[in-house]
């Protein structure tokens, strides 16, 4: 109880343990739950405003994917992310996430790339107005929009549920910091450069980005992009 901010989750558009899940994922990315603490499902709840069966159902599809953990009578652990395990995944999203970039900018449309515009704006609105949840959004919404160019359904899944994996913790000291903003403005850079139709010159720039949001994470012992 009083773990949370409190959020509306109700739309029409999204089942209410889909809405929970998410709001979850956000909190754990941003850092509002810690790794290694333990949380009921009542008192998440509470702060949801919502019956306890729907933050239950969520937080069983948060510990498929390895984000906490189960513990008999009490509710769920966030399971903490070691370095080794960033190292891992940001080598699996590089060996994706390049050559896909690549492939994309020889053959996406202009207009296509160029919809990605407001959302790369958003980033870095969100970074400079320090709104870490929709940040985290947009960053998703961009990178993953990117990849869905290349037309490859599976492989979007796939990055989708490496950046689950690698969320990140201490956010709130990057902002304070106002590392956020540069990171956010490389995915205007690296749009103008898809749009310039420099193939190699984007693969450079999403090689950079990776790396970049990698080092910042391991500077708050944190962990993703």
């Amino acid at each position: 109880m009083g773990h949370l901010k409190q959020r509306n989750l109700i739309t029409a558009t999204e089942r209410l343990r889909d809405q929970v899940a998410h709001a979850l994922r956000a909190a754990l990315i941003s850092g509002e739950l810690r790794p290694g603490q333990v949380y009921s499902a009542p008192g998440l709840a509470e702060d949801f405003g919502v019956s306890a069966t729907p933050v239950r159902e969520a937080m069983l599809d948060l510990a498929r994917e390895g984000l906490v953990e189960p513990v008999r009578n009490k509710g769920f652990r966030v399971t903490e992310v070691n370095e080794r395990d960033l190292d891992q995944y940001t080598e699996i999203r590089t060996l994706i996430e390049v050559p896909t970039v690549g492939r994309v900018t020889r053959t996406a449309a202009r207009e296509d790339l160029e919809a990605l515009r407001p959302v790369a704006e958003e980033i870095v609105r969100a970074a400079r107005d320090h709104d870490l949840i929709g940040y985290l959004e947009a960053d998703r919404q961009f990178h993953l929009a990117l990849l869905t160019l290349s037309g490859n359904e599976r492989l979007v899944e796939t990055v989708g549920d490496l950046r689950k994996r690698s969320r990140l913790y201490g956010l709130d000291a990057l902002d304070e910091r106002g590392e956020l903003i540069h990171s956010a403005e490389e995915h205007l850079e690296l749009l103008d450069v898809m749009l310039a139709g420099d193939a190699e010159g984007a693969e450079a720039c999403m090689t950079r980005h990776l790396g970049h949001v990698r080092s910042l994470w391991a500077k708050d012992g944190g962990e993703e992009a």
